[in-house]
């Protein structure tokens, strides 16, 4: 082996050698841990953009005890459901259509499905649908980017096979007490790999990173509401998720021939998202203040329904801070809001 050729394979990204770990009797997945990390950052995230756009704290905690089951039940119906031969096609797997754990949730179904319970969140709390969106547009994008790390874990979803330095290396993974084949739960006991694949797990991950910076610059400079902002995350997604899903090699239901259905999909969801962020032109929603809460200048709201959506001029509303919390910047001379 040449001196070029070493240099080339040693920078080949390796694979962990399990997914698994096991505490005692209970195992530890990877995969779990990553969707769960994933949840907390959109919580978190949200959390902050919601109040930095007058929301008032607490909501978004509440909507998701709502939209969390609903959105990881949608993902899995999703996923059985475009993926349904290993399941029930012949020599399918009936039961392994609940094993969560091992794997498998669809974005599309979880999506549809989570913002269905994120509306009876809202609809509890007094909040608009398209303003609590807004909110957690780029925390849901980057929580996709950390679940994508629990396929990496899994060696599950790459891409066909590669020489480029990024390759990943993939490994044969064993049952150490049986040796047998287990490549969800068993043990890559010999590290040489079996070949080396596009990681589309990554090229999927570094993409969703960029989503969420252009959602947030987006919202700033153009001061989306209404429900944009996160259809721009919805339209940059779907861009990314086209052409990563056509490198991508695991068994997936084909259409119109030979087409992966997700590609479908995600043509269809883009131009429907782009069409939205198009045809949508109103102002950005401000929360009128609850029971309680005083106006900017110190006196009494006058309101009559809590958390109603006022969609008056942003100049008649109180001042709200940007997303990062700060403060916004003083009035150019011309009187007119710095976005």
């Amino acid at each position: 082996m040449s001196a070029a050729v070493a240099t080339i394979v040693l920078a080949y990204i390796p694979s962990p050698d399990r997914g698994v770990w096991m505490l005692g009797p209970i195992p530890i997945r990877a995969y779990a841990l990553c969707i769960i990390a994933g949840i907390v950052l959109a919580v978190f995230w949200g959390e902050r953009r919601f109040v930095a756009r007058g929301g008032q704290a607490g909501i978004v905690t509440d909507v998701a005890v709502f939209a969390v089951p609903f959105g990881l039940v949608g993902g899995r119906l999703y996923h059985v459901i475009t993926d349904w031969q290993t399941y029930f096609g012949p020599g399918g797997d009936p039961l392994g259509a609940l094993r969560i754990w091992q794997g498998g949730l669809g974005i599309w179904g979880a999506i549809a499905l989570g913002a269905v319970g994120a509306w009876i969140g809202c609809r509890r709390r007094g909040v608009p649908l398209g303003f609590f969106a807004d909110s957690v547009a780029p925390g849901i994008v980057a929580a996709q980017a950390v679940g994508r790390l629990g396929n990496w874990f899994n060696q599950e979803l790459y891409g066909g096979p590669t020489t480029l330095p990024w390759g990943l290396e993939i490994y044969r993974r064993v049952d150490p007490s049986t040796g047998l084949p287990d490549a969800l739960g068993g043990v890559a006991l010999d590290r040489t790999p079996i070949e080396v694949v596009h990681p589309t797990f990554l090229y999927e991950l570094l993409w969703n990173l960029g989503v969420a910076a252009l959602v947030v610059w987006a919202d700033r400079r153009f001061r989306l509401g209404h429900g944009r902002a996160f259809a721009v995350y919805v339209a940059g997604y779907t861009a990314g998720r086209f052409w990563i899903e056509m490198m991508r090699t695991d068994t997936a239901t084909r259409v119109f021939g030979d087409i992966r259905i997700n590609v479908v999909v995600s043509a269809v969801v883009f131009l429907g998202a782009v069409a939205y962020i198009v045809l949508v032109r109103k102002p950005r929603e401000v929360l009128a203040p609850r029971d309680g809460e005083a106006e900017p200048d110190g006196t009494e709201p006058d309101r009559t329904e809590p958390g109603a959506a006022d969609v008056s001029d942003a100049s008649d509303a109180r001042t709200e801070r940007d997303e990062d919390g700060a403060e916004p910047a003083a009035a150019e001379a011309t009187g007119e809001r710095t976005p």
